[in-house]
């Protein structure tokens, strides 16, 4: 706290450009290793059904979005995240623009409306705006640290784009938008907004939710299936609740933790990723669980522990102004909090849901989005300040 009541008069000026954070680089590239390997593994159903049974297109296809997300960490970790975040405002709006032209001339995939195509490429805005409202809130929140407590002007326009965004996001991806909005509140709360306020706004998130689960007999028998019990009374989710054909993806899961054991079956030797649907994105964490066993899967939430530790005690804490603590601290919350929650959800902990596990899983926005995220993380660690200068 003492560094957020700090001003910014000499400390940019002080800060030291040093190269970027060598290990939040070796993790990462570790990661993308790892991801193309298991995605090679976990892809053979998904070729079968739309790649003409050949692996190896769709495998080429995943390497071209991990060059991508590559390239996206080097060209946002050299540019300076304070230019950067001039244009927070204009990205969020723009972003906001495509969720709402989601509505109108969205792609359906798998049941969801969350795709828009332009040609042969097809993109999530859900993703972009996610990065957008926290460049605008990192800015917001910069801006606002005198008054930071007042309701009207310090926390209410914040609250104003968490829930616009989270809003249009959870029409279509209510796990997203809760993992967002998350996020969001808890960058609040580092940033000294009042803890009344933040409650307050957490049982209001809690209602928008409900109201929309209560829309979507889809959304209500997932998470009836995870409670083993109705709770929700409207005929539409009666229809839809069957916790049989629901918790099928879960169980599957189970069965691919039980069967890796402690060391797994082997590369590539994996029988559940004939039997669950997204083997290659939204359950991947079980097929490397069979596959290395209960040692691999631990040592990938290693990395995300690594990941934690280094973006917040070494890239944040000693970041040269509150706009780059701002940014490091909620670059480092959006990756590591959803590698978990991909993780909880494949171990049966959550509900299910559609969130990839960062730069392993097979997609193409998330893999662009996580490498922005880690571009801005990278942005700040190349201004942190030296132990020396921050004892001065």
């Amino acid at each position: 706290m003492n560094r957020l009541r700090a001003t910014s008069r000499s400390k940019t000026t002080a800060a030291s450009k040093s190269s970027a954070d060598r290990y939040v680089q070796l993790v990462v590239v570790a990661l993308m290793a790892f991801g193309v390997v298991a995605v090679y593994s976990a892809v053979s159903f998904l070729a079968e059904t739309k790649a003409g049974g050949e692996p190896e297109r769709l495998l080429l296809r995943h390497l071209v979005r991990v060059l991508l997300a590559a390239g996206a960490i080097v060209v946002v970790s050299r540019m300076d995240y304070r230019r950067l975040a001039r244009w927070s405002k204009p990205l969020l709006l723009g972003s906001l623009g495509l969720l709402l032209l989601v509505q109108v001339a969205g792609v359906a995939f798998g049941g969801a409306t969350r795709w828009l195509r332009i040609g042969s490429l097809a993109f999530q805005p859900s993703e972009l705006a996610g990065v957008a409202l926290l460049l605008h809130l990192s800015v917001l929140l910069t801006r606002k640290q005198s008054y930071i407590s007042s309701f009207d002007r310090g926390f209410l326009p914040l609250l104003f784009w968490i829930l616009l965004t989270a809003v249009l996001i959870g029409i279509e991806n209510l796990s997203t938008a809760a993992l967002l909005t998350a996020t969001m509140l808890l960058l609040c709360f580092v940033g000294r907004v009042r803890v009344l306020h933040l409650a307050g706004s957490g049982l209001l998130g809690l209602l928008l939710a409900t109201l929309m689960l209560l829309t979507s007999p889809q959304r209500a028998a997932r998470v009836e299936a995870f409670l083993g019990t109705k709770i929700f009374p409207h005929t539409e989710a009666e229809a839809v609740f069957d916790p049989q054909n629901e918790g099928y993806q879960a169980r599957q899961a189970r069965i691919a933790f039980a069967m890796g054991g402690l060391t797994g079956v082997g590369p590539g030797k994996s029988v559940q990723r004939d039997f669950l649907p997204a083997p290659y994105n939204d359950f991947i964490f079980a097929i490397v669980a069979e596959e290395y066993g209960m040692i691999g899967a631990l040592l990938l939430l290693g990395a995300l522990m690594v990941l934690l530790f280094r973006g917040y005690l070494r890239i944040a804490r000693h970041a040269p102004d509150p706009l780059g603590f701002f940014l490091a601290f909620g670059a480092t919350t959006m990756l590591v909090l959803q590698g978990f929650v991909h993780a909880a959800v494949t171990c049966g902990l959550l509900p299910v849901t559609g969130l990839p596990f960062p730069f392993v899983s097979y997609g193409g926005t998330s893999l662009l989005t996580s490498g922005v995220l880690v571009g801005l993380l990278l942005s700040v660690s190349r201004r942190v300040q030296s132990p020396e200068t921050e004892r001065s």
